[in-house]
């Protein structure tokens, strides 16, 4: 990672450690820093799993308003991501055809799984309006990150 992603995954430990808030103002909190931090993050949000319903639920986020709160899994990006557990950036949402449009303009779009004891819980939902912009930097400060949000749980 560069030194701006060293530094900001110190900025988001230092506000995952406070005790004075609850767990969805952490995470709000986060969502806003990182918004705030990276001009490219036009929208970030967790979404959490219910894996009885085989559902997503959005969770606290920063961005325009979305109408996507419960995703099935295998719909979509995130979708996709609760089943294969797996990293998936993409860099032109118009050349995805499992893509549910948030905004039109939404051009790439990152989502990083959380995952708790071996579980996917739920992942980070990063939105950018710049096409191909999300870099193997953005993944690898996202995991680590997801793997310090998964110590809330």
């Amino acid at each position: 990672m560069i030194n701006d992603y060293d530094a900001l995954l110190n900025r988001c430990k230092v506000i995952l450690e406070r005790e004075d808030i609850t767990r969805e103002e952490l995470l709000q909190e986060i969502c806003e820093l990182l918004y705030d931090s990276l001009a490219y993050y036009n929208w970030v949000g967790f979404y959490f799993a219910n894996h009885s319903q085989r559902t997503l639920h959005l969770g606290p986020y920063i961005g325009e308003a979305t109408d996507h709160v419960t995703i099935p899994f295998g719909k979509g990006i995130c979708g996709q991501v609760a089943e294969s557990n797996d990293v998936f950036v993409v860099d032109d949402v118009t050349k995805e055809t499992n893509y549910i449009a948030c905004s039109l303009v939404v051009k790439s779009e990152i989502v990083v799984p959380i995952f708790v004891n071996g579980l996917n819980i739920g992942q980070i939902d990063v939105d950018s309006h710049t096409e191909s912009v999300f870099t193997n930097e953005d993944k690898v400060f996202l995991e680590a990150l997801m793997i310090e949000v998964a110590k809330l749980y």
